[in-house]
């Protein structure tokens, strides 16, 4: 029972700090505008370095990021902390869908912190296609893609979606980088998996595969928040993987090698 208020009131007093820090954004990102989405990701990286502080996630990294540009990075995706690690450790962006861009002041502040929105409807390819070829190339930061399409349980990869890569097979000139996310708890110590489903994860139950370990309780974005804050944190383990050679290949090829490269490193962590 103590330990339940104790866990209740830490989250709280976080979850107030989380809000607090929150709140400046705004005319902090104003102040920001007339320089550009270069000055924005700075504040996204600011933002998000303080977050993981105040939720106590600690950041490994085994690997280099590379240097070129324009650099693609593709993971797996586990729950709404790797839009906070991403930024804070390697000043990244993401690539949003394109509903997103049309919330008030969220949307606005996404596109200043280096947010592309693309529509995933197959009607849309060609104008993805210019739009990701256009911001890749005035990118100086990388870009975070996740082909799984959606967060997991934090015991499987996905397969990729092949249709992520379309922009790569039809030529738009850059580097893409694969990496593997791998939590642990805030000691580094390994998770079982029903406990990585039920606290640390966020995702849908009925998207995971036959057989996986599925959580006893779903959680909104904010509550899933407030829960690890609740549990101290956790650890999350970024292994930056060489870029492989993708040229000449189609998108399912692409989708394929790179499912392959992070499905066996994410495993062998297992």
């Amino acid at each position: 029972m103590f330990r339940n208020i104790y866990s209740f009131t830490i989250a709280s007093v976080r979850f107030a700090l989380f809000v607090l820090w929150i709140i400046p954004q705004i005319p902090i990102a104003l102040i920001l505008w007339p320089f550009g989405r270069r000055a924005g990701v700075w504040q996204f990286k600011m933002f998000t370095s303080v977050v993981l502080r105040i939720a106590g996630i600690r950041v490994r990294i085994y690997g280099t990021l590379s240097k070129k540009r324009p650099l693609l990075l593709v993971g797996n995706h586990i729950s709404v902390f790797e839009f906070m690690t991403l930024p804070a450790t390697f000043g990244a962006s993401f690539f949003g869908k394109d509903d997103i861009a049309r919330y008030p002041v969220v949307g606005q502040m996404a596109w200043l912190w280096g947010v592309v929105f693309i529509s995933r409807k197959p009607s849309q390819a060609e104008k993805t296609v210019r739009l990701i070829s256009d911001n890749m190339k005035k990118a100086t930061w990388p870009m975070v893609i996740y082909p799984e399409g959606t967060t997991t349980n934090g015991s499987v990869v996905l397969p990729f979606k092949s249709s992520m890569f379309d922009f790569i097979e039809k030529g738009v000139p850059v580097t893409v980088q694969p990496m593997v996310m791998f939590y642990r708890d805030k000691r580094g110590n390994p998770i079982d998996d029903q406990i990585l489903a039920d606290d640390y994860a966020y995702f849908d139950n009925v998207k995971m595969p036959a057989g996986a370990k599925l959580c006893r309780k779903e959680r909104n974005a904010v509550s899933q928040i407030f829960h690890v804050f609740a549990l101290g944190g956790f650890t999350v383990e970024f292994r930056m993987l060489p870029p492989p050679p993708l040229a000449g290949k189609n998108r399912k090829q692409i989708a394929a090698e790179l499912h392959e490269i992070i499905n066996n490193k994410f495993m062998e962590l297992k």
